[in-house]
């Protein structure tokens, strides 16, 4: 039994034997599926329902890990892991969490954890100046854009009807309207839920066929609810949609709404990372200028370990005034002179995220990560070449940014019958443990997204990806059953 903590000594000693098992996960990950090969209940079944009463020799944990939580992780540090869009953590921001552990602090106000709130202060003024993101947005730090893209909303709510919904509730205000792509993430629609707007609020607006909000569309869905009393209360816009990495127009957008007291939200969770690219950096920011609130998350192309994800907001105050109360007991000296986090957010909580992220832009500068960056697209544009020049595939989106979407062509069966086909094609292709691909349904076909986003990724790791999906679908062509 124990009944006390570690020695620093014992503390060290075991930490070294946890570096070491991770160093050689790092070295044997490219020989590991990039998709856990196990069934449902692998994990509980081998690590029994019976809890722990006594304590034990944590030396004895290595064993387990290696048998029953390796096989059964879906690596996404994998070279080879090119589904979603990739969140890979490199070493410096292992150390940071490492660290953020150890110190364990609570940033809910600057007395509290002054390193972690001035840290994070500095470190995203740093990725705002990286973005090329104006001084007159405020950035602040969540886990993911998720909650990111839900306090936005709730501050183009607080920004509609300020004070309303903390006193008099949501039953205060009247039917409003949010406008989303076709393409948007769920995300915006479970904000909407929590906010308590009803999905009813929702206009998915029509897409061209780049899959970009139409913006005559747009136009036409604000003029169509206020004439029926419904109150406009945010657009959001994304660059680098989920399905097919879309570009929406924030400018031509922007524009419809500048007469308007229309909240706009740019949702640049994947692509906004792009812009520490001098080059692409236009392309991806274009008109952010006008945006109220951005969200770009750097655990999906910056390497940082997940969860870590920054909004910037222009308007700092109605975010605050959304979110604000401080009982008396939080009451402190400071806290005119301070940025307190707890006052920007539903947290009181918060832990100390920055210093992954500080260590991250440390070690590979704006000039490193720029380089992976440019590495990805360069692959991603070589795929690409691939699909378009093969007979047995065939493009179905735009390569805007590191993800192609295709999928395969078979003239020996009805077109019906593709959708079918490419979804086998896409279950050969993750049960080989080479490679691992997600898919989504682009107008009606069944398509497959291969993300080039892991800071371990190379060419090599792309032509083993064309190899296993060739490989894939001459198996599946030769099935009978399939094909006749």
């Amino acid at each position: 039994m124990h009944d006390k903590d570690l020695t620093p000594q014992e503390f060290e000693q075991l930490a070294n034997k946890f570096t070491k098992f991770i160093r050689k996960y790092f070295e044997e990950l490219p020989e590991k599926p990039p998709l856990a090969q196990v069934e449902p209940g692998f994990v509980k079944k081998q690590i029994g329902e019976a809890f722990p009463e006594k304590g034990g020799n944590l030396n004895t944990v290595f064993d387990e890990l290696e048998k029953i939580i390796l096989p059964a992780t879906t690596h996404w540090n994998h070279p080879r892991f090119m589904a979603y869009f990739n969140s890979t953590s490199t070493a410096p921001g292992i150390l940071g969490e490492y660290l953020a552990a150890a110190l364990n602090t609570n940033e809910m106000l600057w007395k509290t954890a002054p390193s972690s709130t001035e840290l994070e202060e500095t470190v995203l003024n740093w990725f705002r100046q990286m973005l090329g993101i104006s001084d007159k947005f405020f950035p602040i730090l969540y886990d993911t854009a998720s909650v990111s893209s839900l306090h936005a909303l709730a501050a183009a709510r607080e920004f509609h009807f300020p004070g309303k919904v903390r006193e008099e509730g949501i039953r205060a205000l009247p039917p409003v309207a949010i406008y989303i792509s076709e393409e948007a993430h769920s995300s915006i629609e479970k904000a909407v839920i929590t906010l308590g707007l009803g999905l009813n609020s929702i206009r998915k607006i029509k897409t061209n066929e780049n899959f970009s909000m139409k913006p005559d569309e747009l136009h036409k869905a604000i003029l169509q609810d206020e004439a029926n009393g419904i109150t406009p209360l945010a657009v959001v816009a994304t660059v680098g949609t989920t399905s097919t990495t879309a570009i929406d127009p924030v400018r031509e957008l922007a524009k419809i709404i500048e007469e308007k007291k229309i909240w706009l939200h740019v949702d640049a969770a994947y692509a906004g990372s792009a812009a520490v690219v001098p080059k692409v950096q236009a392309i991806i920011t274009d008109a952010w200028e006008t945006a109220d609130s951005i969200v770009v998350n750097p655990h999906k192309w910056l390497f940082t370990p997940i969860d870590f994800s920054v909004l910037f907001v222009k308007h700092r105050e109605i975010l605050k005034s959304a979110f604000s109360i401080v009982p008396e007991y939080l009451k402190t000296n400071e806290n005119n002179e301070v940025i307190n986090y707890m006052d920007y957010g539903i947290q009181l909580g918060r832990r100390f995220r920055s210093l992954k992220f500080w260590l991250t832009l440390k070690y590979f500068g704006r000039e490193g990560l720029a380089e992976v960056i440019r590495r990805h697209l360069r692959l991603a544009k070589k795929f690409e070449l691939f699909i378009k020049n093969s007979d047995e595939f065939e493009l179905l989106a735009p390569v805007n940014f590191s993800v192609v979407v295709f999928r395969a062509v078979l003239r020996s069966i009805e077109k019906s019958r593709l959708n079918e086909f490419n979804k086998q094609l896409l279950e050969e292709i993750n049960r080989s443990g080479k490679i691992y691909l997600s898919h989504t349904v682009v107008k009606g076909k069944y398509a497959l997204r291969l993300a080039i986003s892991g800071v371990r990724t190379f060419e090599e790791d792309v032509e083993i990806a064309k190899n296993v999906i060739i490989k894939a679908y001459k198996q599946l062509q030769e099935n009978k059953n399939l094909t006749k």
